[in-house]
């Protein structure tokens, strides 16, 4: 009887221990079909999956086998990309929520819904993109910039850590980033004179292991210790406007083992008008990368600097191979597509994807900085003439939505193309005196967002990132909001119209699609389970758009709130 209880024990014990997320699993998600563990379908966040069930012969086949509700009147845009690991998908929703399900079924197994505070600023929505798995947890971030680990089949809290004080702008929606057995966040809040930073915890106590400042002038720290400024303090802020200097790493990162490095896009300089911190402001709009295990900025690239235009630069770094070499590829919210070495941060090249950018005319290879149309960056306030209240007003393209947001694209290795969702907009925008107060938004900007052309904002565009040029592009009535993903032979996204579709990832001819009742502004995710390919993708309107979109948000103001996840299968 003993021996019996004993060889229980033992199974269960190894069961458990064959449930649980190891270092090795996340770093082969990428090559790993039957789950997906990572934001961006692998650390590198290409999005693409060797999965082929799914195709364009087939595609016609593809059906819905459930649809899950997140209920209630907590609606809100939903950016969350699932993850689905040992037959469980984890899913989080607005107002800092996450549902475990049965992937197959869509049955609700558990839910935790964080106790949000009275005065929580989250510039751009409730929302929440994802979450993280690593041993037997859970782990996502909240909008009052807290993380929490939940035990991935009882829903239960393991640990809570505050990030830092909401009542001060700072928040959290994006999804963790786990490598080398580190728990690697940033943190949101650029529109309110915070500071940005890169952590990384130990994921199993959340414990605090390195902190990197991404504003020049500030400390970071190794295991409580200090580990050197970032920069050299005033030498591109000046003054003491470092100290409130945004830059925020808003969207979550990017990881590559064979270059060891972490890759963060900064947000913006605060406040919008330039003219108050003359200089190139590092590190704000830029990539930065990262060495995991000293917490040490190795290199970084400043895509927009002195951003007069809240162009950020946040965007997904996506790593990939090209001519033999190891690169990686930005399509910056300034219209702007660069391609960097991914160990060294040379760019490599820089070309526009959008069709009309004003800010700047090019970007010079050799220096790797933009060529400024100056008359096109708005006004200085203060300047001669005026009268102290207002700047003169300049239209700009992008408008500050960007050519591209939050909504990551995808790579192909078998196309070797980027699906890029693009927007075509300006606006007009103006400066405007501003000081510093705790917790208030920190702007000293206004503007009117703008659509381009009568036929279309949004345009889902294949892009080739040795020749810059277009191989085919959908376009779209209304901005895309939503993320990418290929898949085999084809590419699938999702408008906020409230189609997922699918097309041809080599010709574009849309060959599927399915309307999921409101607008998608997620990214989709596809796997295998008991020999059949499943795609799923989170569908409700909201985000940015509606909130900051000017004359844009009444042309989509009759598109529809929701909140549910949507799993397709192909119909025998």
């Amino acid at each position: 009887m003993k021996r019996k209880i004993l060889s229980t024990l033992m199974m269960l014990a190894a069961a458990h221990v064959g449930a649980q997320v190891t270092d090795a699993m996340i770093a082969n998600d990428a090559d790993t079909p039957e789950d997906v563990l990572s934001w961006g379908m692998g650390t590198q966040g290409q999005r693409h999956s060797s999965l082929t069930d799914v195709n364009a012969k087939t595609v016609g086949r593809l059906v819905p086998v459930w649809s899950m509700s997140f209920g209630g009147e907590k609606q809100r845009g939903q950016e969350s990309q699932p993850l689905v690991h040992k037959g469980k998908m984890f899913v989080t929703a607005s107002y800092s929520r996450i549902f475990a399900l049965d992937a197959k079924t869509g049955q609700k197994l558990w839910k935790y819904e964080h106790r949000l505070p009275e005065g929580i600023m989250p510039c751009c929505d409730v929302i929440n993109r994802g979450a993280a798995l690593y041993d037997n947890l859970v782990i996502f971030g909240t909008l009052d910039a807290q993380l929490v680990a939940l035990n991935q089949d009882t829903g239960k809290i393991v640990w809570r850590e505050k990030i830092d004080d909401y009542s001060a702008g700072y928040s959290y929606s994006a999804a963790p980033l786990i490598a080398e057995g580190l728990l690697i966040t940033g943190l949101s809040g650029g529109e309110f004179g915070v500071v940005g930073r890169v952590e990384a915890r130990d994921p199993k106590t959340g414990k605090l292991v390195w902190s990197r400042p991404t504003v020049e002038g500030h400390m970071g720290y190794l295991n409580g210790k200090e580990n050197g400024i970032s920069g050299t303090t005033n030498a591109t802020w000046p003054g003491e406007t470092w100290k409130t200097g945004g830059a925020t790493p808003w969207l979550g990162g990017t990881y590559d083992a064979k270059t060891g490095l972490a890759y963060f896009g900064t947000g913006n300089p605060g406040p919008w008008n330039s003219h108050v911190r003359k200089g190139d402001n590092l590190y704000s709009a830029s990539t930065i990368a990262i060495d995991v295990k000293t917490g040490k900025i190795v290199w970084h690239y400043q895509s927009t600097p002195n951003d007069g235009w809240d162009y950020d630069g946040v965007n997904e770094f996506i790593t990939f191979d090209m001519d033999g070499k190891r690169m990686g590829a930005k399509a910056d919210r300034n219209g702007f597509f660069y391609v960097n070495d991914a160990a060294t941060g040379k760019l490599v090249n820089a070309f526009p994807f959008v069709k009309k950018t004003t800010w700047a005319s090019s970007i010079d290879l050799k220096t790797g900085r933009p060529v400024y149309i100056d008359e096109n960056r708005p006004g200085d306030p203060t300047a001669a003439g005026g009268d102290g209240k207002k700047g003169t007003t300049a239209f700009a393209a992008p408008g500050f939505l960007g050519g591209k947001n939050q909504m990551p694209m995808a790579y192909s290795p078998k196309t070797g193309l980027f699906y890029v969702p693009t927007n075509e907009w300006g606006m007009d925008i103006w400066n405007e005196p501003i000081a510093y107060k705790k917790g208030a938004a920190y702007l000293g900007a206004g503007f009117t967002i703008k659509p381009l052309f009568e036929d279309h904002i949004g345009s889902l565009r294949a892009i080739d990132p040795k020749t810059g040029k277009v191989a085919w592009e959908v376009k779209n009535n209304a901005p895309l909001w939503g993320g990418v993903m290929t898949s085999g032979d084809l590419v699938f996204w999702g408008t906020p119209e409230g189609f997922l579709k699918a097309a041809d990832a080599k010709t574009g001819k849309v060959v599927w699609q399915f309307q999921t009742g409101s607008g998608i502004v997620a990214p989709p995710i596809t796997w295998k389970q008991d020999g059949e390919q499943y795609v799923s993708v989170v569908s409700g309107w909201g985000g940015a758009v509606p909130l900051w979109g000017g004359e844009v948000a009444k042309k989509v103001n009759l598109l529809e709130q929701g909140g549910s996840v949507w799993t397709f299968k192909l119909m025998k």
